[in-house]
């Protein structure tokens, strides 16, 4: 797959991974999807390495193991009176993904526009990539740890590239999911906006179309006129000598 600019490779692996589909929430069990979602892997990518100077954009993912399930008991807490609940989770299992992003800059935050410099940033993305992240890296839920390392995206062979004939494996088709959410610091609209998209998968590769040309979008929630995303001003928040 062509690299983009700026653009990260890297591999995510866990014993268990939990990307819940909003279908099954309501009923308070969750039960995931089959693959990982575009907010999900996004989640990840920014626990590595993120600055609101930038936006990160997940461009592929490779599902390198077989796509397992099994579900555990669990014991939530009832949000009304603190006890306990019983409710069954259903997991993946023994997972491990290779996914190719990029970033590209911010253009809402004007107020660091100082801090625009590409070598810098991707240069700590990768050092931050090989040492396994800066902050805690789960999938998609946070008992789901998670463990970061770098990689050639499209090295070795996935579960779904090839049949034991020999032939590839072809496209499966996982129907409408949760694509990501448009956040106003992002989108310098005053909404928060959830995307979902037809999501399909071809030989194990999931190629993901940029939030831009997503046409299913629902709005959550709208900001006021007043509200404002915090702002880093010089002499406040930091020194020009030091950038």
């Amino acid at each position: 797959m062509e690299s983009k600019r700026n653009s990260v490779q890297f591999k995510v692996y866990g014993r268990s991974a939990l990307f819940s589909d909003p279908i099954t929430r309501p009923g308070g069990e969750k039960f995931s999807y089959q693959v990982p979602t575009y907010q999900a892997l996004k989640g990840i990518i920014e626990s590595v390495y993120w600055k609101p100077t930038f936006i990160w954009y997940i461009d592929a993912v490779r599902v390198m193991n077989r796509i397992q399930t099994e579900s555990r008991g669990i014991r939530p807490i009832k949000m009304n009176d603190g006890s306990n609940d019983l409710a069954y989770y259903t997991y993946l299992r023994d997972v491990e993904y290779q996914i190719t992003a990029h970033f590209e800059w911010n253009l809402n935050r004007a107020d660091l526009a100082y801090d625009r410099n590409r070598n810098k940033h991707h240069s700590m993305a990768i050092r931050s990539i090989k040492q396994g992240g800066r902050r805690d890296v789960f999938l998609g839920t946070r008992e789901c740890q998670a463990y970061v390392e770098p990689c050639e995206f499209g090295e070795q062979e996935s579960f779904y590239e090839k049949l034991p004939d020999g032939t590839s494996y072809g496209r499966i088709d996982f129907g409408m999911m949760f694509h990501g959410f448009d956040y106003p610091d992002e989108t310098g609209n005053k909404e928060l906006t959830v995307r979902f998209w037809m999501q399909s998968m071809l030989n194990g590769l999931i190629a993901f179309e940029p939030p831009a040309s997503i046409s299913m979008r629902r709005v959550v929630r709208k900001y006021g006129e007043g509200y404002q995303f915090k702002q880093f001003t010089e002499g406040v928040n930091f020194s020009s000598e030091l950038v």
